[in-house]
Formats: structure tokens, sequence, C-alpha cells
């Protein structure tokens, strides 16, 4: 067998399984993607209500070369298949005490924001953030980021190479939480900056601090996709098929097939249908919690590891409707007046929180909040318990009137009024999740990010069933369009690679 004439299925026609699927076409090898779904995109979907798309999952694009690097790797330009427009108002939020901050992605315009907020010694503060943002940012980036699932003997081998201080500077020792009071004495600026671990479904006061890295990734550059963000997974659908892999919608995968020597790893996979499919590699673009829990085969359950924590679920609405009061931009973010009681009732007590923070994204404005009036399409979100798999009335989808009724009364508090009387949202719970991307609970980020480990619990783009693969928020490098697409690069070059050994 040829590396050029291998035979691949990928399993989800999510980012990450597209962008392997796209690498390995170009590459030479015969894929097909199988999508259970009508439509590919996986978690980065688009949903009709009102008689308008929506944007109903990510909403930002960050990292911007990593897809500049996915392109051009296969020939093609990203600029050429998408119009981003980047956002220099990065987000408004809004406190309980009426108070208002916007961030930039200038430090200096921030700074200054931050000064007039504040006060000067909170500015002071920002700007060392900033500093020590940046320096875990270059820290991560090669050997986290770029490679494989870190482990004793990368982490060794990072240490001889940027040596042990460097490691220390990454700040995986303590809490996100705990690192923030370093540089902010205002619990506001602390509340603000601690929704960062939110970011991979994490609480603040139990992940590590080095996710505070997201906050320098998003002064990098935040950019909006002209057309919504599922163009972009339009764009690397079209990537796949123009280097000749082939994708298949409505394609349940129900089986991936193993070798009755299960050391030659797997076949292929069986769709709900009774189709068979042969594969010398099989990619699963799926939650690894999926593939543990033996929802694709007893026989590949052993290949990953069902997680000791996962990370958050969300309740979701999507509503044309006119607003009145607070001046919203394209990213708006209502926080709750106790952030600790927030993530307790979430974590602890798998609780949709009594006041949540609510997250509104206005998607017809643009970041300094231009708009032409009348009726705007929002999606609102506020963190849910990764529960949708419990039974019972108490679960906490069954209490989404209750929820609802205390969301929009926190953003009347905090100046937002939403008339409703209109069109009715469409309303997305954990069972919904749960439904769409199974055996999870719900849980849109694979584990959560908790305790110094936390980047040892995602796995690798190899599982321990031969020739079977992981891409997507639960491998590594983890959650979030880039990270996911970095996942896709790292497990297509393990499939070439493999592949290539039989080969030989």
């Amino acid at each position: 067998m040829s590396v050029r004439s291998g035979r691949v299925a990928v399993i989800g026609a999510g980012v990450g399984g597209l962008v392997t699927a796209a690498l390995l076409a170009h590459g030479g090898l015969d894929v097909t993607v199988l999508e259970r779904a009508p439509r590919v995109g996986g978690k980065m979907r688009e949903i009709e209500a009102a008689g308008a798309r929506f944007d109903a999952g990510p909403t930002v694009l960050t990292m911007r070369w990593v897809f500049d690097e996915i392109f051009a790797s296969v020939g093609e330009r990203f600029e050429e298949h998408v119009t981003l427009v980047r956002a220099e108002r990065l987000a408004r939020h809004a406190f309980a005490d009426g108070s208002v901050l916007d961030l930039f992605s200038d430090v200096e315009r921030s700074a200054d924001a931050v000064a007039a907020f504040a006060g000067a010694a909170e500015a002071r503060g920002y700007r060392r953030f900033c500093e020590y943002t940046a320096r875990i940012y270059r820290t991560v980036e090669r050997p986290f980021l770029r490679s494989e699932r870190p482990s004793l003997r990368t982490a060794l081998a990072a240490a001889r190479d940027l040596g042990l201080g460097a490691l220390w500077a990454i700040d995986g020792h303590r809490t996100l939480w705990k690192a923030l009071g370093e540089f902010f004495q205002d619990q506001r600026l602390r509340q603000l900056f601690g929704r960062y671990a939110t970011y991979c479904g994490s609480s603040p006061f139990l992940a590590p601090a080095t996710l505070n890295v997201i906050a320098h990734v998003e002064r990098e550059g935040v950019y909006l996709v002209e057309g919504g963000m599922y163009r972009l997974a339009e764009a690397l659908a079209t990537l796949v098929e123009r280097a000749g892999g082939r994708i298949r919608t409505d394609a349940h995968v129900a089986e991936i097939s193993v070798a009755t020597d299960r050391d030659r790893g797997v076949t292929g996979v069986r769709l709900a249908s009774g189709e068979r499919i042969e594969a010398d590699a099989v990619v699963l673009n799926g939650d690894a919690e999926a593939l543990a829990r033996g929802l694709l085969g007893g026989r590949v359950a052993r290949g990953a590891d069902v997680p000791t924590s996962r990370s958050l679920s969300a309740i979701t609405w999507a509503l044309r409707a006119e607003t009145r009061g607070f001046p919203l931009v394209r990213h708006n973010v209502f926080f709750s007046s106790d952030y600790q009681a927030e993530f307790r009732a979430l974590f602890d007590r798998a609780e949709v929180p009594r006041e949540p923070t609510v997250y509104v994204c206005a998607q017809d404005r643009d970041d300094e909040g231009r708009f032409a009036g009348g009726a705007e399409r929002l999606l609102i979100l506020i963190n849910a318990p990764p529960t949708g798999d419990r039974p019972g009335p108490d679960a906490p989808q069954n209490e989404v009137p209750e929820c609802e009724t205390r969301c929009f009364e926190l953003l009347a508090r905090l100046g937002l009024r939403v008339d409703r009387s209109g069109s009715p949202a469409v309303v997305t719970t954990p069972r919904d999740f749960e439904r769409l991307f199974p055996a999870t609970g719900g849980a849109l980020y694979g584990p959560a990010s908790h305790g110094m480990t936390s980047p040892l619990s995602r796995g690798t783009s190899r599982t321990r069933v031969p020739r079977l693969y992981l891409a997507g928020g639960s491998a590594h490098p983890g959650a979030g369009v880039p990270m996911v697409a970095l996942s896709g690069k790292l497990a297509a070059a393990s499939v070439i690679e493999d592949l290539a050994s039989i080969s030989r």
C-alpha cells in the first residue's frame, strides 16, 4: 500500500474534521468525510430564526495565522475564500454597579479606558498583565500549540530549550483567579479577565493561570467574518472537495470496525443504514467521550478515556428583536454580581446560576455599534452545566422558562431592554447540545481545563487503537476555532506518518 493511495474515513465535518480531510486529500489520500447532520460545520452552526440566519456557535475568529497556514499548505489563499474585518473594539462589558468598560485591540487605548474606569494604578496593572500574557504566549506557542500533546519528555525538552524560568513563567502552578489578583485590585477587572476561562468551558477559580494567554490572543486580532462564521465552515468544505475529497452529509456512523486481531487496528466504519466503508485509517472529529462510552462500538472504546470533569454547556436564545437603552456593540457581556456563586452553581452543584453572566452577540452591528435600526439579530448565551444526558424533571434544561426570565431581568437591570413580543426565540439547551453531540451531556469544549495537569487530559491525535485518530475540541491542543483547526493539522500529520510507515 502506498501512502498516496490510502483510504481515510473522517467522522464528523466540524472544523477539525474538515481541516484534516483537506490536508489528507491534498496529500493524495482517498478521503471520505461522513457527517450525521444535514450540513457541515459541527459546532460552527448556522440556524434560522424569524426568517434570518444566525451564527449559533462561535462568533469570533482569532489566531488568523492558523488558517492562513492551512489554506497556503493546499495552495490557496485564505482571504480569497472569506472576507475578514478586524475588530478594534473587542467587547463591551457591563457590571452590576452600572459601570461599563470597553476593551480594544490596542493596549494603550484599553489602558486609557481602564484608567478612566478604575484609576491609574489599575491601568498600570493592565499594562503589566499584557506583558505577562505575551510572555506566556511566546513560551507555549511552539512546544504546545504547534506540537503533539505535552508529555514529560516534551516538558523536559522545553525546559532545556527555554529554561526552567520560562516554564515557570507560563504560570500553571496557580489558578487564573489568583494570578489576576497580582495585577488588579478592582474586582470588576478580575471578573472581566476571569471570564477568559469560560472560553474553554472552565472556571477561573479552578483553571490554571496559563489560560490568561487567551487575553493576549484576543489583543493580537479578533476578526468578524463577513456573512457570518459559517462562511468559514463552507470555505473549509470547499477545500476538501477541491482537493478530491468527498463529503457525505446525513451519514450517521454507527460503528468503527476493527480487525479480528485488534492489534492490526481499524478497518473502516459501518453506517446506521448498514453500509460498510473500508478504510486504512479513521479520524474521529467528535468528542472523545463518545468514543470512550462505546457509542462507536465497544471494540474501540478503549481508545480514549472518559474525562474526569466535563466543560461547560450553554443555554442560548436566537431571536430578532428591537432593543433600547444599552448601547450595544457586536460583542457584549453583562456580568452577574457574584462570580464565585455563579461558578459554584455550575461546577459544584451542576445547576444553572440564579444570576448568570449573559453574553449578547448583536450580529447586525459592527464593533462600533453601527446599526441601521429596527429589529436586529441577537444571540444571547448563558453558561450551563453539562447535564444534557441527566434524566428527570430536575434537569437544568427543564428550567428554561425560569432561566429566560432571570436572564432578561439581568439585562434590563443593566440597561438593555429587549422587546420579545415579535417572533419567538429559537432556544438551545444542554439536552439539545447532547442530541447534536452525543455522550457529552452538552459539554461544548471537551474536558474542563482545571488544574495544572489539564493539558494532559486531552488526547493526542493518536488513540490507543491503531490507525484511529482524534481531531476536535476534546483533542490536543484544545477548544476554540483555531485550536480545533490545529488539532486537524496534527491528526493529518499523524495519519500521513503512520500510513507511510506501514507502506515502507
